[in-house]
């Protein structure tokens, strides 16, 4: 989304936000649809009346949630953080958030400055459907091992070439990616599969959770996980999770990224 002409006077801000992405097309604008990117960008004109050119951390996509995105953007608007916080809240509909507003530093950016992100997929593993997070779950129908599913997370620990767990669609110059923490946890009925790394390709953490859950209901051996990894190969690996037990909780960034 294009911005007016840069003002003489301008400051970088670094917002972040929370949403439930159950009735978005996804962050990105897109003609027609209702998206993340749009509704914040519409919500700041009103308030500032600014076209900001906002960047999110990550484009995720639709059903996808957000616990901790961070956008950064300039404005040439001297109101308050909190101030503008506020103002946002007060029009942006009720799916979406701002937790914070802070000073970010001269260029900040907040794609290609976030050191790693940390994504969790939430499952629900009950012959009994889940009720009141049953937009933010993945209903599997058996209870699954977690331990096996830990220890095959483990081999996807390091740096390796993902290309096994991305979709088809996203142009990436390198398949090459760090994930730095898988964690597998159980609440009662509800499984957890925490992935932190320096970055993600397109369904990547949709296509590990999907994995491991084969590996968790023992239709395979935690092994396979690795191998998948080395084959090279989408074919090798299990299908991707659905989207909407996806959510994006943070995103780290160097000291100093903001002020």
């Amino acid at each position: 989304m294009d911005d007016v002409s840069r003002p003489s006077a301008f400051r970088f801000l670094k917002l972040t936000i929370g949403y439930d992405g159950t009735a978005f097309a996804g962050w990105q604008e897109q003609p027609g649809l209702r998206t993340v990117q749009n509704e914040l960008a519409s919500a700041w004109r009103r308030i500032t009346g600014e076209t900001p050119r906002l960047t999110a951390s990550g484009r995720t996509d639709a059903g996808v949630h957000a616990l901790g995105q961070v956008v950064s953007l300039c404005t040439s608007s001297e109101r308050p953080e909190g101030e503008l916080a506020r103002g946002l809240n007060a029009v942006l509909p009720e799916d979406i958030v701002v937790l914070a507003i802070d000073p970010a530093v001269q260029g900040f950016h907040a794609t290609h400055d976030a050191l790693s992100k940390t994504y969790r997929y939430q499952i629900h593993d009950s012959r009994t459907p889940p009720l009141f997070d049953r937009r933010y779950v993945w209903h599997v129908r058996q209870p699954l091992d977690i331990e096996r599913m830990g220890r095959a997370g483990g081999g996807l620990i390091g740096r390796h070439d993902f290309v096994s767990f991305q979709t088809a669609g996203s142009q990436r110059t390198s398949t090459v990616r760090t994930i730095l923490a898988v964690e597998v946890t159980r609440l009662a009925s509800r499984v957890d599969i925490t992935v932190t790394g320096d970055g993600f390709l397109y369904n990547m953490v949709r296509a590990i959770a999907g994995t491991l859950v084969e590996v968790g209901r023992g239709a395979r051996d935690p092994e396979w996980v690795a191998e998948a990894l080395s084959a090279r190969d989408r074919a090798a690996a299990g299908p991707n999770a659905p989207a909407l037990g996806l959510v994006l909780v943070s995103v780290r960034y160097a000291q100093g990224s903001d002020e």
